[in-house]
């Protein structure tokens, strides 16, 4: 007999190969009925599992959490039924779970449109309420290969040849329709429910391989209820419209060209945006102790061969060569060059912490479908900075690391963060021993921030090549979700560069590295926000805080004593003398997220008044010169000069 525990610790005596559902029936039919998986020690997998062991299990229902992602396999799975149906002689190639949602790639001659939606949606909907139980068999190479030859499926047929021989081939039937799959799978069909929709269509080539060929891939996404689909699709929509990229034009700040792919053309505009983030991450870290540096751009391959980066990192890297066959490589991290500087010269205990600190380009490759506007590029800035500290010190550094960070995010209107330990991943440098150190060392500052109240989790194998990390998450206006600061603890590279402080008992000591950054990518920080804020900045941020609009010429030199006076006092401002109507100026620079309009006529420049008019708001404001100066002023004093840091 086997045991089987239950979640409550309760336990009861089974014979060998009894199956979950036979387990569930035995409590409950309604148990039974409602279950749609179980998890075996932690691990999902289908009801009809024989159960071989003592085991813990847990029985998974569709409202479940865990189920949504099964939710989303079956629905794949229940598409390239449909689309087969439908479209007889599509093949079909993989169909994952995805963040969100799913996908399935198929090749046929002809792709397929969104116009075809409508069709394979209802042709889902019949297969669904069909509710064919999945079950699942396992076959050997020979009967599965002579399966897929027999139907024409070329894909499916190189699928199975690459399955290692010692791992099973399973196939998993609904009703007459079959699919090779790991599974899990549900109970049936039917568990699926309506609430799923299909999204987009894209080309993907087989296997990532442009010599391949191109199949199309249908995303589809799926919910346990209506209402989390119907919640889903408004926040597609909101984030459609918030999209950076499309901000980004009407708001003048950047473009970007096929000579320079992920590479960010910034206008005036987007620059001082760009350079008010710098300045304010500048003023912060300075009030922390930070030294800031600049380090080279390109670097000869013998120092990437030293700190690691070219035997774990070289595919993300531009390398080149010259003439006298050197090969450099541009900077894809600047902590090489940090350790460099921090060696320049004999340091002491005293020293230390060292805390250096770079507004640094980097560039790593990305391929050119990853791209996407300044939140994915190749050419970045990060906020980045170094600490060199010793063992004793760490704790100390990465908590103020954490306070200075959860500060900088409450000013940009962030209070929702998630922090991550991200643990050892497979490819990595350095010692088992070391590896434990460092990931003690954080998990004690996650252990601290938990019992802070925070919201804290794990990410195995999430970490670093050279040391684990603090991820910090933040969660933007819709509810999505941005990784953008990081804490590294680096036991290895300071040791591979021969970086050392002479200690208090006057012995040479490799200092540890701490890795830090803040925005990470200032780029892609700069596109959060943007989003976030659905281009409305706040008036310390954005790049043109006001436009003196005019209603009639008479006003023309009242309008530049405005903006003399605005500008003497440190604010944004240009003048909008256009012979337009006024109504055109306020939907032009509404259009562009100004965020204060100065509306001037022959009265407001006989009385020395204005009218103000707020982004977003119909309502306009009179009040003297002085008083709408001194108002604006006062807004447009960032938040950490405000507060007299």
């Amino acid at each position: 007999m086997i045991s089987v525990t239950f979640p409550d610790g309760a336990q009861r005596q089974f014979a060998p190969g009894v199956s979950g559902f036979e387990i569930a029936k035995s409590i409950s039919p309604s148990l039974a009925k409602r279950t749609v998986a179980m998890a075996l020690d932690g691990a999902v997998v289908d009801l009809a599992d024989p159960i071989h062991q003592d085991a813990k299990i847990e029985f998974v229902s569709r409202e479940d959490p865990r189920a949504l992602e099964l939710i989303r396999h079956d629905c794949a799975h229940v598409l390239a039924e449909a689309v087969q149906a439908l479209y007889p002689g599509t093949q079909v190639t993989i169909g994952p779970v995805i963040e969100n949602g799913f996908y399935y790639d198929f090749y046929r001659e002809t792709p397929f449109t969104p116009d075809d939606f409508e069709a394979i949606e209802k042709k889902m909907r019949e297969l669904i309420a069909r509710d064919a139980p999945f079950t699942k068999e396992v076959w050997s190479r020979a009967e599965a290969i002579s399966h897929f030859e027999k139907k024409g499926e070329a894909f499916k047929v190189e699928l199975v040849e690459a399955i290692p021989a010692d791992q099973d081939l399973k196939m998993y039937r609904q009703g007459e329709w079959m699919d090779l799959c790991r599974g899990p799978h549900m109970t049936s069909t039917g568990k699926i429910g309506a609430a799923f929709k299909l999204m987009k269509v894209a080309g993907a080539y087989w296997r990532g391989d442009s010599t391949r060929p191109m199949l199309s891939r249908i995303y589809g996404t799926a919910f346990a209820k209506q209402e989390d689909l119907d919640a889903y699709l408004k926040q597609i929509e909101e984030a459609e419209r918030r999209d950076h990229r499309r901000l980004g034009r009407e708001m003048d700040l950047f473009h970007f060209q096929e000579e320079g792919p992920g590479t960010v053309f910034w206008h005036p505009k987007g620059w001082t945006l760009f350079q008010a983030l710098i300045s304010y991450m500048r003023r912060r870290q300075q009030a922390s102790g930070y030294i800031e540096v600049n380090t080279p751009q390109v670097l000869d391959r013998a120092l990437w061969e030293t700190s690691g980066h070219w035997q774990t990192y070289r595919e993300n890297m531009f390398v080149t060569q010259t003439e006298d066959e050197r090969v450099f490589a541009l900077k894809p991290m600047n902590c090489p060059g940090h350790v460099q500087i921090f060696k320049n010269g004999l340091k002491s205990y005293r020293d230390l912490p060292m805390k250096i600190a770079e507004f640094g380009i980097v560039h790593r490759y990305e391929p050119s479908g990853a791209l996407h506007g300044v939140m994915r590029v190749r050419a970045f800035t990060q906020d980045d900075a170094h600490i060199f500290c010793t063992e004793d010190q760490i704790m100390d550094e990465a908590m103020k690391v954490n306070d200075l960070i959860m500060s900088i995010y409450k000013d940009f209107g962030f209070e929702d963060v998630v922090v991550k330990l991200s643990t050892r991943p497979e490819k990595r440098v350095g010692s088992d021993d070391a590896w434990d150190k460092a990931e003690a060392a954080l998990g004690h500052v996650l252990d601290v921030l938990t019992e802070r109240g925070m919201k804290t989790g794990i990410n195995p194998g999430e970490g670093a090549f050279y040391g684990p990390k603090l991820e910090y998450t933040l969660r933007d206006a819709i509810g999505r979700e941005w990784q953008c600061g990081t804490t590294q603890v680096d036991f290895n590279l300071p040791g591979r560069f021969g970086a050392f402080y002479i200690s208090a008992e006057s012995e040479k000591t490799t200092p540890v590295m701490v890795h830090r950054a803040m925005f990470g990518s200032l780029e892609r920080f700069t596109g959060i926000l943007i989003e976030h804020y659905a281009g409305h900045l706040p008036l310390w941020l954005s790049p043109l805080q006001i436009v003196v609009a005019t209603i009639t010429q008479e006003a023309d030199d009242y309008a530049m004593e405005v903006v003399a006076a605005a500008r003497k006092l440190g604010l944004r401002v240009e003048a909008d003398l256009r012979n337009e109507k006024i109504t055109y100026k306020v939907r032009e620079h509404s259009l562009a997220k100004v965020p204060v309009l100065l509306v001037l006529g022959k009265k407001e420049a006989a009385e020395r008044t204005i009218s103000m008019r707020r982004l977003g708001s119909q309502n306009q404001t009179p009040m003297t010169l002085d008083e709408a100066l001194a108002l604006l002023s006062a807004e447009a004093i960032a938040p950490d000069v405000q507060r007299g840091e």
